[in-house]
């Protein structure tokens, strides 16, 4: 296992000093974590790199990858409506193939509940993982942006079946798999995929009778899940694969509109104007984002963030398949881009998928200071 760096305690007092400036509630939520539920809310691609631990009595849970999902949970147990909490404290993930990342790493971070201005929010959040970064000492930082919910709203204004635009929301937070999932939904006959003839079977059923055949089948096979996934999950999602095979198919016109949006990255302005005129020519409106987005951006320089610093990618995504609003990444030109020195971006349905019925939407931000600090190599 890699070890994390560790932080002289000046460098790390600079690093905490932005957070606890703020006067935030301070939080510290339990390490183990309910896995199916963490499954369910954090995406597949973060499945094999959660740490599974298993009680006497067979039932599974995983150690807290992130702090998102604790802190809201406990915000929604509060019953309040509005709320900011600060946290510091150590997160756990295997570490992907090849890679040599620390596998128990310290996080300090934020989670704001309730803002009124959701774009205002965002710019400040964002400001504040980049002081926090800078306070390590690295003179290399730069500030990647994104928005899961433009890429919604580009994807909304092509007029696609709602199974298709699903499928293809859904693929946006795997972007290794992106190109691949394109193809897949521009196909004039449907690819075969693993799964494919279960999914197809149960696509007729009511959702749970396929969890009843599922469970009957394991019971004759006599296998015992594991994982966290329960029986009315994998018929959910195995629903979703069937209902997206009988979609209709992409357009050629409708595909090069999808592929030539995911590849803008550039300064943010100029990244705006290229956005606007691919809308312009497909005849997208996408004028509100697109306006909020401005807003976002003159409060950021405010904020004091540089756009020679900063680079909006239509195609960033993150992970964790819980944001559904801005994304934004501190990285350091010494570590490669898996290994962020700063993370965050907003998550706005996360709290109503949670349970908290009428809450408001959330933005969060985290900073490894291990990463962060200069005299630190990788």
């Amino acid at each position: 296992m890699t070890l994390e760096v560790s932080v002289p305690a000046d460098v790390l007092e600079a690093i905490r000093a932005p957070f606890a400036a703020l006067g935030a509630q301070a939080v510290d939520p339990p390490v183990i974590q309910p896995l199916g539920l963490l499954l369910d809310l954090a995406g597949e691609a973060m499945h094999a790199r959660l740490v599974v631990v298993q009680g006497l009595g067979g039932e599974e849970s995983c150690l807290r990858p992130d702090f998102t999902i604790p802190v809201a949970r406990a915000h929604i147990d509060a019953g309040a409506a509005t709320g900011r909490y600060v946290y510091e404290g150590k997160a756990f993930r295997v570490s992907p193939p090849g890679a040599k990342h620390a596998e128990e790493f310290l996080q300090i971070g934020l989670e704001a509940f309730g803002e009124a201005d959701a774009a205002a929010t965002d710019a400040e959040v964002a400001a504040l993982a980049w002081r926090a970064s800078a306070a390590g000492g690295r003179d290399d930082l730069t500030l990647r942006l994104g928005d899961v919910g433009l890429y919604r709203a580009f994807i909304g204004a092509l007029g696609l079946a709602e199974p298709l635009a699903a499928r293809l929301i859904r693929a946006f937070s795997r972007q290794r798999g992106m190109g691949a999932e394109l193809e897949r939904a521009q196909a004039q006959a449907p690819v075969a995929r693993q799964g494919d003839r279960i999914s197809h079977l149960l696509a007729g059923l009511p959702e749970g009778e396929g969890a009843a055949v599922l469970e009957d089948l394991w019971a004759l096979a006599g296998i015992s899940p594991v994982g966290g996934r329960s029986a009315a999950q994998i018929a959910h999602r195995l629903a979703q694969r069937a209902e997206a095979a009988r979609a209709p198919r992409l357009t050629a016109a409708e595909a090069g509109l999808i592929r030539r949006y995911l590849e803008i990255s550039d300064q943010p302005a100029v990244a705006l104007e290229r956005i606007a005129a691919l809308a312009a020519e497909g005849r997208l409106n996408l004028d509100q984002p697109l306006g909020d987005w401005s807003r976002r951006l003159a409060d950021l320089e405010g904020a004091g963030a540089r756009q020679e610093r900063m680079v909006l990618a239509t195609g960033f995504g993150r992970a964790f398949g819980y944001y559904d609003g801005v994304l934004f990444e501190v990285r350091s030109a010494a570590l490669d881009e898996t290994s962020p020195v700063a993370a965050g971006g907003r998550y706005d349905a996360l709290t109503l998928r949670l349970g908290g019925r009428g809450l408001p939407g959330a933005v969060g931000c985290m900073v490894r200071p291990a990463r962060a600090w200069a005299g630190a190599s990788a």
